[in-house]
């Protein structure tokens, strides 16, 4: 009696899976590079403020729950620190490409147009938000540094207006972030600036 049994075939992917484009991979230009490798310092240097946020926490938890000594202070130092490493990593995730999308059109999409809806959304929609937020987070910084603004807390931090620089300063480096994105959609799409890099190119019709 022949053996009957059939090893089955592994599953063969989609070829329209296969397709999808889940990451818009651009081709870096010395433009971009420039402001990449800026930005990508400045954000790995802040993201050790972390570090620090965890040990300001497990300081005031101890003196909190072993010593009964709270600190009003400690607590704000916490959100300080955790607010500037935050903003300041808003550009990084940019330039990193690591933030977050929600578009579910846009992975099954070729990279062209996956670039040309990157370039009209960079275009109309971060760059005139980036602009707005700059516009109202200068004068809200500049009044608060004027009155030498404090914690209304009395046993809070001085100088309030420290934090509130950080406003202005995000949507400063998520500009710079913009235009490097934005000269990496027009490096693919136009040759200009001249890319200097490679990129991944899947189907591109």
């Amino acid at each position: 009696m022949s053996d009957s049994t059939h090893t089955p075939d592994p599953p063969h992917h989609s070829t329209v899976e296969a397709d999808y484009v889940h990451h818009t991979e651009l081709p870096r230009t010395l433009f971009s590079e420039v402001l990449d490798g800026a930005l990508k310092r400045l954000g790995f240097a802040f993201s050790f403020l972390w570090l620090a946020v965890i040990g300001v926490i497990v300081v005031a938890v101890i003196g909190r729950y072993a010593f009964a000594s709270g600190s009003v202070m400690a607590e704000e130092i916490e959100w300080h620190l955790a607010g500037a490493a935050w903003l300041v990593g808003l550009s990084y995730t940019l330039v990193s490409d690591d933030h977050v999308r929600v578009d579910v059109i846009h992975e099954r999409l070729s990279l062209r147009k996956q670039v040309w809806i990157e370039l009209f959304g960079i275009l109309l929609l971060l760059m005139p938000f980036v602009a707005i937020g700059a516009y109202l987070s200068w004068p809200y910084f500049l009044s608060s540094y004027l009155q030498g603004e404090v914690s209304q807390a009395p046993a809070g931090l001085p100088a309030r207006w420290a934090l509130k620089f950080f406003l202005p300063l995000s949507f400063a480096l998520l500009f710079l972030a913009a235009l490097s994105r934005l000269s990496k959609c027009t490096a693919l799409l136009f040759g200009w600036p001249r890319p200097t890099g490679p990129h991944s190119r899947h189907d591109e019709t």
